[in-house]
Parts: structure tokens; C-alpha cells; sequence
């Protein structure tokens, strides 16, 4: 039995290993070495070809894949700032409360994305920001690549010269073969732990867009740099000091292989309890959750929503000494390698409950089915956001919190300010 046509690309033997097995284990597929075999878990280019229009092929409502067709709008970095800026402007014109502005203009609520341009088509909006604030660090990153390739820092206009500029209308002109950037303002004050900078690495299994239904993985992991974090603009080049992608640590001198410079985040969330406290610990993660949703409220009009598909995103958070959470990006293909052993454990069971809630029960799959799994086959997931519970729940839910909880999202500012409290879950 094989749930999809077209063959997969695969990563590392690792990832085959450790999907085989999950696969083995529910009986779909025999594997043997000369054997022709296929796999439903493929890679984001396999997925353009298979719902590309000159291909013409058609699934079957038994054959589900891993990726939405276009989950680009919210993987690509560029991509992902535009839809949640219109999300924004959307929510001001409905007047929304969710919209709501501080006196300095900023969102109170929707203010989780740093900073954001687009280059070279922004590059006189970055400018005119940048000369507010000439001493500001800021962070450049090619729109469609991972693992850190192709980033760097830079705290001086002159020091973008890998394109130039036409002298006749000061316009930023891109270099032909140079591909699209985003330049995001440097969270340069991160929480630090142990001196180092870290970020959270989070998944997120979307089952469906509309209505939207998502769900939050309990066992996701902080990834820690290893240098010691300095905002000295002499260090600007080190990605050692500031990028946490374990592609570019474990090149590092100091590096260790036992623990992979990662940390549970249930051994982060007990370290802020007991450095922080309880209830900011708690409002943190809150805030979280809140930042997940949003953004997937953001691209759900825009996403093509195929009955056939599901995906697992891997969501990318910094945190700043404020216990301020930042969205940075979101993955489409969050790497499945195991650099220790607590991580192999981690990302089989990541992928054991994915399939369980993909095709519960290890049932032939179809893709009809309401896509609403019961609670006994989650694992370690958990409902984050359920869109049709929300809607029978009543259109204002978004603006009442949880019951038996003090604080929602913006809980203390809420509380503070007579405001209903807003919370994630609906």
C-alpha cells in the first residue's frame, strides 16, 4: 500500500531512517532493497510539481502530502512580513480591537515581527528608517534560503555593497544575479542564558486552513549560540555570537556534540519560573501561542487550502530581556537530522504523533474526513487554535479570557487598563 505517487528527496539517512520506521510501524509500506519505493513525506519542490498545473496530476482522496501548495506565503521570509502586514491593515479598517495602537503608534497587540523591509524594492523606506536611528544594528537575510546562508549584519548604509546604487535617481538597484532580500531591525538586547544568545524552535501542525485548526507541539527546544553574546558592533561578523542555526554552531570550536548547545523548553519554562516567576512565565508563553495563531490568521485567506494536505511548520522565536517574544520566520521544512540522542528521541516521536493525527489510527487515509482527531491520539500535542469551536463559542471570544486563568496575552496590560484580556485559545 502506498499512500503517494512521486518520490520523495531525502535530507540525510537519518530522516529516511526514522520516517521508514514510523511508516513500517503502521504497516503502509514493505521495504526491501531493490524495491521502487514511495513516500506521501516529500520535499517542497516535489510539492510544486505534483499541484503544478503542467504536470496535471490529481490525487486521490486516499493519498495525502505534507506540504500546502503554496506554504510559501508563510515560509518565505518576505512573504510572511507582507501577509501579516496586510492582516494588520485589514483588522484597522474592520476596526478591529485587535488593531488597537499605543500613543507612539505602534500595535499593543500585534506587534510580533521585528522591523521589516523588502530589498532592493524597499531600500529608500530602509533608508529614511535607518537615519532615525543611525546607531541601530540591523539584519539581512536572502528571502529563500535556510540554515542561515547568506546572512549577515550591518550597522552602516555604506555597508550593503553587494549591490549598487544608480547615481542619476538614488534608487537601490539589485545586481541581476543577486535574489530578493529582507532587512529586519537586530533584536540586539536577547534574553541571554549563561551569557549566550538562544532562540526557541517550536512546531507547528496545521491540519487545516479553513476553518482553521492548529496545533502546538509540547516538546520543542531552545538552540543556543556558542560564544558568548556582545552587542559590540567588532563582532558584527561573528555568526558564532548571533546566529543560533545549528548549521553554523556546530562549526564552532566549542560546540557540544552530547547536548547539540540545546535546552528542553521545559527546562527553559522552569528557569524563568524560578529567575522570573510563575505568572510572567506563563504570560511569555501565552504570548507565544498568541504569535503562532496570529500569524497563521494571517496567510489562512491566502493559503490553497487542498483537502489533501497537512503540514508541520517549524516555528523560530526569539525572546529579548524583556520576556518580549519575537516571530523571526517560520519553517516548511524543519530538519528531522538528530545531532544527539535526546534529539533523534524528540523528532521520532514529532513525526509518530504527526502521522497520528495526519491518519489516525494508522487507517488508509481519507481525506474527507473532518480532519478532527480525538484527543487520545494527539500525544504530545495540543489544540492551539480551533476555528470552529471558535465561531460557536461566539464572534467576541477573542477579547475574554480563559476561564480559571488571571492573565491572558496582554493580561497584565489588560487588567491594568479595565480592557477585556485577550488569549489565544477560543
Amino acid at each position: 500500500f502506498r499512500i503517494m505517487a512521486g518520490k520523495v528527496k531525502w535530507v540525510t539517512d537519518i530522516e529516511k531512517s526514522v520516517l521508514i520506521n514510523n511508516f513500517e510501524k503502521r504497516g503502509w509500506i514493505q521495504v526491501a532493497e531493490n524495491e521502487d519505493w514511495n513516500f506521501y513525506w516529500m520535499s517542497v519542490q516535489t510539492i510544486r510539481n505534483v499541484f503544478s498545473v503542467e504536470t496535471g496530476y490529481r490525487l486521490s482522496d486516499d493519498q495525502i502530502v505534507n506540504h500546502f501548495p503554496n506554504h510559501y506565503e508563510l515560509t518565505r521570509k518576505d512573504l510572511m512580513v507582507k501577509n501579516i502586514k496586510r492582516y494588520r491593515k485589514e483588522l484597522e479598517k474592520e476596526g478591529s480591537p485587535l488593531a488597537e495602537k499605543d500613543e507612539n503608534g505602534k500595535y499593543i497587540y500585534l506587534d510580533f515581527v521585528p522591523v521589516t523591509f523588502m530589498l532592493p524594492a524597499d531600500y529608500n523606506l530602509f533608508v529614511e528608517e535607518f537615519r532615525k536611528n543611525p546607531s541601530s544594528t540591523w539584519i539581512m537575510k536572502p528571502c529563500g534560503k535556510a540554515q542561515g546562508k547568506g546572512i549577515f549584519l550591518i550597522n552602516k548604509l555604506s555597508q550593503i555593497k553587494k549591490w549598487s546604487r544608480d547615481s542619476k535617481t538614488s534608487s537601490f538597484v539589485s545586481q541581476s544575479s543577486k535574489e530578493a532580500y529582507v532587512i529586519s531591525l537586530y533584536i540586539n538586547n536577547p534574553l541571554l542564558i549563561g551569557g549566550k544568545k538562544f532562540d526557541l524552535r517550536l512546531y507547528v501542525l496545521v491540519s487545516t486552513y479553513r476553518p482553521l485548526r492548529c496545533y502546538m507541539y509540547k516538546l520543542g527546544f531552545c538552540r543556543f549560540c556558542t560564544v558568548k553574546y556582545t552587542p559590540s558592533t567588532s563582532e558584527l561578523d561573528n555568526m558564532f555570537v548571533h546566529l543560533t542555526n545549528v548549521a553554523i554552531q556546530k562549526h564552532g570550536d566549542d560546540y557540544n556534540h552530547i547536548h547539540g548547545g540545546k535546552w528542553t523548553v521545559s527546562n527553559l519554562r522552569l528557569y524563568l519560573e524560578s529567575t522570573r516567576g510563575k505568572e510572567v512565565t506563563n504570560k511569555l508563553f501565552d504570548e507565544i501561542h498568541w504569535i503562532i495563531v496570529q500569524s497563521l490568521k494571517a496567510v489562512a485567506p491566502v493559503m490553497n487550502n487542498d483537502k489533501h494536505c497537512f503540514e508541520c511548520y517549524g516555528y523560530d522565536i526569539i525572546i529579548d530581556d524583556k520576556l518580549k517574544p519575537w516571530l523571526i520566520e517560520v519553517n516548511a521544512s524543519p530538519s528531522l537530522t538528530s545531532s544527539t540522542a535526546n534529539d533523534r528521541i524528540l523528532k521520532y516521536n514529532l513525526i509518530n504523533d504527526t502521522l497520528n493525527i495526519a491518519v489516525p489510527n494508522g487507517e488508509i487515509p481519507d481525506c474527507k474526513w473532518n480532519k478532527s482527531p480525538p484527543k487520545e491520539v494527539l500525544g504530545n500535542y495540543e489544540v492551539l487554535y480551533d476555528e470552529e469551536m471558535a465561531q460557536s463559542d461566539g464572534p467576541d471570544r477573542d477579547l475574554r479570557s480563559r476561564p480559571g486563568q488571571s492573565t491572558g496575552v496582554k493580561g497584565n496590560r489588560a487588567r491594568d487598563s479595565g480592557k477585556p484580556v485577550l488569549t489565544t485559545w477560543k
